[in-house]
């Protein structure tokens, strides 16, 4: 897993949709390749980040609390 990808899990207050969504976003970009949006690609990135941040959503909602990630690892709240 790269470096720069954000543990949501246990940040206090609890991740945003907008965190979320930010996570999903990065995700698509990473492994489709998309580094711009163009109107070709941002129809399929739309419904892929939506459908992973909704997924996302649930995961965290799912699992057990856990200890609140290092700072190294909170980037998106920097």
């Amino acid at each position: 897993m790269p470096d720069n990808i954000t543990l949501l899990r246990g940040l206090e207050p609890a991740a945003t949709e907008q965190e979320i969504y930010a996570a999903a976003l990065q995700y698509v970009r990473t492994v489709g390749g998309v580094s711009g949006l163009s109107t070709a690609t941002k129809a399929a990135v739309d419904k892929a980040v939506t459908a992973i941040a909704s997924a996302t959503t649930q995961l965290l909602a799912d699992l057990s609390s856990a200890p609140a990630p290092s700072a190294a690892q909170s980037t998106l709240r920097d």
